[in-house]
C-alpha cells in the first residue's frame, strides 16, 4: 500500500504555498523531519518560508490549532519562539488533502552539552515557557501519562510482532516490570501537570545571535514540568548535579519548580525509551522509516533495548537528583 506522503511531491508543495497567495521561485528544499514533512520554499523577492505538512490522521484540527494558539500566546509574552505565520487571519491551511502551516525561516545552533552558562539561560527560557504554560490547560491535546507512553507503547510492540520471538520473553518481562516501578513512583510523587513543549531535547532549543529560541511545538502536551528539563542534562551523576543547579537557578527566576518532581526524571526516561520504539513501529509503513532506521528490525536492536531497559530499572532504584 502506498503511504499518503508519497503524493507530497515538490510540485504539490509549491502549489500548496501558492494556493494561499505566495509566489514561489520554484526552489524547494526538504528539511530533516520524519513525523511530518518540512520544506524550505523560496519566495519571489522575499525570504524563504518553511512549510510544514502535518502527518495525516495524527492530530485533529482542534489539536493543531491549540498548538498554534499556545505558540502565539508565548510570543505575545515575549518568549522567544518560532510561531506560525498568520495569513488572512489563519495559521492552518489545506491543499489536496494535506494540512500545512507556514513559518518564518530561523536558523541557529543547538546548545553545547554541559555548557553551564547556556544551561542557565535555557533555564530562564524554560521558566518563562512554563510560567505561560501553567496559566491554563490544553483542551484538545493528550497528556503525558504512563498509560499512553508506557502501556500503549508496549502493546504496540507486542501486538505488532516487532520483537523477535527469541527475545520476546525477556523484552516483555523487563518492560512490564519497569512499568510497574514507573507506576509506583508516579503514584507516590506529588506533581502538577501544565502545558509543556513535550519534546524538549537540545535540538529544539536553537541559539541565534546569542539568543535561544524554542522551535517545534508539534508534541506539546500536558505533563509535569520536569519533562521539559531532564533532557537538558548530560553526563554522569556529578556532572548532572552541577548542570541541574545552573538550569534551576535560571528557571526559578520566572517560575517556581517543585523539587519533588526530580524523582520523575528516571521514570520519564523509561517512558521515552518505550515510546520511541513504539513510534518507530507505528510509522513503519512510511517508506522513510525503513530507509532511515534499518536497524529497527534487527535482533541486535532488541537485544540492546533489553539491556537499556534493565539498566533503566536499576536507575529507578538510585537516589533521585537533588538541588543543593
Amino acid at each position: 500500500m502506498s503511504h499518503p506522503f508519497e503524493t507530497l511531491t515538490p510540485d504539490l508543495v509549491l502549489d500548496a504555498v501558492e494556493s494561499i497567495g505566495f509566489l514561489s521561485d520554484a526552489r524547494v528544499l526538504a528539511l530533516n523531519s520524519y513525523e511530518n514533512r518540512v520544506y524550505q520554499v523560496g519566495i519571489e523577492e522575499s525570504e524563504p518560508l518553511i512549510a510544514k505538512f502535518y502527518r495525516p490522521d495524527r492530530w485533529t484540527d482542534a489539536a493543531i490549532l491549540e498548538e498554534h494558539s499556545f505558540t502565539a500566546e508565548l510570543a505575545e509574552c515575549e518568549v522567544p519562539v518560532v510561531a506560525p505565520l498568520i495569513h488572512n487571519g489563519k495559521t492552518l491551511f489545506e491543499h489536496s488533502g494535506f494540512r500545512f502551516t507556514l513559518f518564518p525561516r530561523r536558523g541557529g545552533r543547538a546548545p553545547e552539552p554541559g555548557n553551564l552558562d547556556q544551561l542557565y539561560r535555557l533555564g530562564q527560557l524554560l521558566g518563562r515557557l512554563h510560567a505561560v504554560g501553567a496559566t491554563r490547560p490544553f483542551e484538545h491535546r493528550e497528556a503525558l501519562a504512563v498509560d499512553n507512553f508506557g502501556h500503549a507503547s508496549l502493546a504496540t510492540l507486542l501486538e505488532g510482532n516487532f520483537v523477535p520471538k527469541s527475545l520476546l520473553p525477556a523484552f516483555e518481562s523487563v518492560a512490564r516490570d519497569l512499568l510497574k516501578r514507573v507506576e509506583a513512583i508516579y503514584a507516590s510523587t506529588p506533581h502538577k501537570t501544565i502545558r509543556l513543549h513535550g519534546d524538549c531535547h537540545p535540538g529544539n532549543m536553537m541559539c541565534r545571535d546569542e539568543v535561544f529560541h524554542i522551535v517545534d511545538l508539534d508534541d506539546c502536551r500536558m505533563g509535569p514540568a520536569v519533562q521539559d528539563l531532564w533532557m537538558m542534562l548530560a553526563g554522569d551523576r556529578h556532572e548532572r548535579l552541577g548542570q541541574l543547579a545552573e538550569l534551576m537557578d535560571g528557571y526559578n527566576e520566572f517560575h517556581d519548580f517543585d523539587p519533588r518532581e526530580l524523582a520523575l526524571i528516571e521514570p520519564l526516561r523509561a517512558l521515552r525509551l518505550l515510546h520511541y520504539s513504539a513510534w518507530l513501529a507505528r510509522r513503519w509503513d512510511d517508506p522513510a522509516f525503513p530507509r532511515s532506521f534499518p536497524w529497527f528490525g534487527q535482533e541486535r536492536y532488541w537485544g540492546d533495548q533489553i539491556l537499556a531497559l534493565r539498566e533503566q530499572m536499576a536507575a529507578l532504584d538510585e537516589e533521585p537528583l537533588k538541588l543543593f
